[in-house]
């Protein structure tokens, strides 16, 4: 059996059974029989380069693991891989700050596969004031770590049982989404924090919430927040693909007002 062969096959399988979706449905939904898939999957039929993607796409699986898939099935990448600084990036980092600015006053940053910080706008360096781990603060900052580390923002949060739940939740379903071992490696470490959450649960406890807030001591004020997420749109690039903007929203007026005045005094 080739070597190549019984890669792409073993990782289509576990793609599959990480989408949990059965052969005849994953046939289905790309056009072939579960016949070829179950080939595929078995090492007794090579995929072509177009079934590879298809199956890919049909799996959703990230640019950076249709690669790797590619690569398995003795293909060359599909998808480029430049570094943030490349030439070529400049117009999507400076759409990309464009955001950033154009949210201020509310703060917004933007981060990359691994939870690392890329870029933030105004506001948000005063919500980091008084760090007491001057290393959570180095390049690159790791918003995960940062937000709940015992000596980094975890102090302030209010709410930081539901909020610490509600990023674990978040990165529970990145890793499986993506099958990342950094970011395994992350929640691991997360959960060795001081009162870290073993076992995720229900957050939303009221009947009536839809969102979840983050609420956050400011020197003598508890800002409040909801927070979106955007992404690039049908990107080709897998640096691109990886990016995510994460935009906060002040969920009370006490906090609008608050905000307004903090970008005063910045200017």
């Amino acid at each position: 059996m080739n070597q190549s062969r019984s890669e792409i096959g073993v990782l289509i399988r576990e793609w599959r059974t990480r989408r949990r979706m059965s052969q005849l449905d994953l046939a289905s939904e790309a056009e072939v029989s579960q016949r070829h898939l179950s080939f595929i999957e078995s090492g007794r039929a090579q995929p072509s380069r177009d079934m590879v993607l298809k199956l890919s796409e049909r799996l959703d699986i990230p640019l950076r693991q249709r690669n790797r898939l590619l690569v398995a099935a003795g293909f060359a990448p599909n998808f480029g891989e430049r570094p943030l600084d490349h030439p070529s990036l400049a117009p999507a980092l400076a759409a990309v700050e464009s955001v950033l600015r154009g949210h201020e006053p509310n703060p917004a940053l933007a981060v990359d596969r691994h939870w690392n910080m890329v870029a933030g706008n105004g506001m948000v360096a005063p919500l980091l004031e008084g760090i007491a781990e001057a290393s959570l603060l180095a390049p690159p900052v790791n918003v995960m770590r940062l937000s709940l580390h015992p000596k980094g923002l975890a102090p302030r949060i209010v709410n930081l049982p539901e909020w610490r739940a509600h990023l674990l939740a978040r990165l529970r379903r990145l890793i499986e989404t993506t099958g990342d071992p950094a970011l395994e490696e992350l929640e691991a470490e997360m959960l060795t924090y001081p009162s870290g959450v073993t076992r995720l649960r229900t957050i939303h406890d009221e009947g009536t919430a839809i969102v979840h807030p983050l609420r956050i001591k400011a020197k003598d004020l508890v800002l409040s927040f909801i927070s979106t997420i955007s992404v690039f749109g049908t990107p080709l690039d897998v640096t691109l693909s990886e990016l995510a903007i994460e935009s906060f929203f002040p969920a009370d007026e006490q906090t609008r007002f608050a905000l307004q005045k903090m970008a005063a005094g910045q200017a």
